[in-house]
């Protein structure tokens, strides 16, 4: 600033100083019971959510995760709720659990009470506040697949750990040993398959390899298989304009979101992000993880945010962009006049063996395929070896050539080259000692399907961890390709 601007603005900033001053003595001052009672309604909003993410995760655990395991309440709690501080679960919650009509409520004190159903091959939703039922007539879902013992690998689990000729067995038994040895990591599954075997697995006790684990946000990578199936059946393509009704309008900027800004996490759309930091971003204004904790129509809450930034400028990681992508998926497999809530089933986990799957919806019947699916560590072995397979399966291409390398190539708008097409990448290397070709379904608490096309690899690791997985993985997977033959 030169030194002849400097009176006039001097004075121009103390006439605003005096203006400032004369109208904050002229606000009246806000009641003490007004903001008390913000700040309450506040409290029980967090109390409320709290109530329902944890109904929610009893449910899914007594009769997703358990219902060929018979867990009780108890161990569900103990085991996947109150260890954890992101779900904020109290000793002084109560709850009931009404096995006749699975349905789960948890009560935190002072606050309304809230449930959550399970609805059968649709998995455990939260409801509305003071209901009962979801507001859809939930249906089976066929696995249309011979017992998996009587079927070969990978389709089926016979011959699933035929020897790979040049393998250190030796070491990878080490390695896995002290994997499972690692406390602070909870690992509750381990996976290693090496030219299209499993050369190593583990499970904690009382898990197995038909289990299946909430696998949070691993979701996201099927969320971009559908649309990479969809794509290869010439229903939609990457680059067109995304096909979502309230976004056609001539003067909405929405519009220019293509199906490609989606799977790089670019679409530009506002949808605030809090992560789970702990207990108290159990609230409304948290709207990516709120998906989890409130009973919302999570595909409307998704495309009726605005646009914040250009689509394609702004790399970042929220729902909005997957919850999108699957009211494109939704739309799509009904235009075709095929059904909405089978078409998973159908048209991937047939196709590659995988019978343990349980993709559950909001109460409208809407996949919340952002994070609450439950896989097997098996079934997520079979899903890498696609994706190791450049989309085909048996002879059979499922996913549109040149797929995989669009999933794992940086996403133009991520400056840092960590995200690719709805999978995590190692460039530059999170991991130092893991190959910088390897790539990954990732989800929240260390879930992990990684795909490493140089070493012929897939690596699963199920199991909720408070600690740094990446580091733990790093040392473990080093550990592996030691134990392989040179290449």
């Amino acid at each position: 600033m030169h030194t002849d601007e400097l009176k006039p603005h001097a004075i121009r900033c103390f006439f605003v100083f005096l203006a400032l001053a004369v109208h904050s003595i002229a606000l009246p001052a806000v009641e003490p019971n007004k903001q008390s009672s913000s700040a309450e309604e506040s409290h029980l909003e967090n109390l409320e959510f709290r109530a329902a993410i944890c109904a929610h995760h009893l449910s899914s655990g007594l009769w997703v995760v358990g219902r060929d395991y018979q867990r009780t309440p108890e161990e569900v709690i103990a085991q996947d709720i109150a260890p954890f501080q992101y779900f904020g679960w109290s000793p002084d919650f109560k709850y009931q659990v009404h096995e006749k009509q699975r349905l789960v409520t948890v009560t935190a004190p002072g606050a309304p009470p809230r449930s959550a159903r399970y609805t059968g091959d649709q998995g455990s939703t939260i409801l509305p506040r003071g209901k009962t039922e979801v507001y859809y007539k939930p249906i089976r879902v066929p696995r249309n697949l011979p017992n998996a013992a009587s079927q070969a690998w990978p389709m089926g689990d016979l011959g699933a750990t035929e020897p790979v000729s040049g393998v250190d067995t030796e070491a990878v038994t080490e390695a896995l040993d002290w994997a499972m040895e690692q406390d602070e990591q909870n690992t509750r599954a381990f996976v290693v398959t090496y030219r299209g075997k499993i050369i190593g697995e583990r499970y904690a006790p009382g898990w197995t390899k038909d289990t299946p684990q909430i696998s949070w946000s691993e979701g996201k990578s099927i969320t971009a298989t559908l649309i990479g199936i969809l794509i290869h059946r010439g229903l939609l393509t990457l680059d067109q304009p995304s096909p979502i009704k309230e976004w056609q309008g001539t003067d909405d900027p929405r519009h220019e979101i293509r199906i490609r800004d989606l799977l790089n996490m670019s679409s530009g759309l506002d949808f605030t992000n809090l992560s789970f930091k702990g207990p108290e971003t159990l609230i409304s204004k948290n709207e990516h993880m709120r998906v989890y904790f409130d009973s919302l129509n999570v595909l409307e809450h998704a495309v009726n945010q605005p646009l914040k930034v250009p689509p394609g400028t702004r790399y970042s990681y929220l729902n909005s962009d997957p919850l999108s992508l699957g009211r494109i998926i939704r739309d799509t497999v009904e235009s075709q006049g095929e059904d909405y809530l089978t078409f998973p089933q159908r048209a991937l986990f047939d196709q590659i063996g995988a019978r343990s799957v349980v993709l559950e919806t909001d109460a409208w019947g809407n996949f919340i395929m952002c994070g609450y699916d439950y896989v097997s560590a098996r079934d997520w072995t079979r899903f890498g070896l696609l994706y190791l397979n450049d989309g085909v399966w048996q002879g059979e291409r499922i996913l549109p050539e040149g797929w995989t390398n669009f999933v794992a190539t940086p996403a133009p708008a991520d400056g840092k080259n960590n995200y690719g097409g709805m999978f995590w990448l190692n460039l530059p290397p999170r991991m130092d000692r893991v190959p910088k070709d390897a790539y990954w379904a990732s989800g929240f608490m260390g879930q992990v399907t990684m795909v490493i096309p140089s070493h012929d690899l897939v690596i699963v690791r199920l199991g909720p961890s408070s600690a740094d997985v990446y580091s733990y993985l790093n040392e473990v997977i080093a550990r592996i390709i030691e134990a392989l033959p040179e290449k």
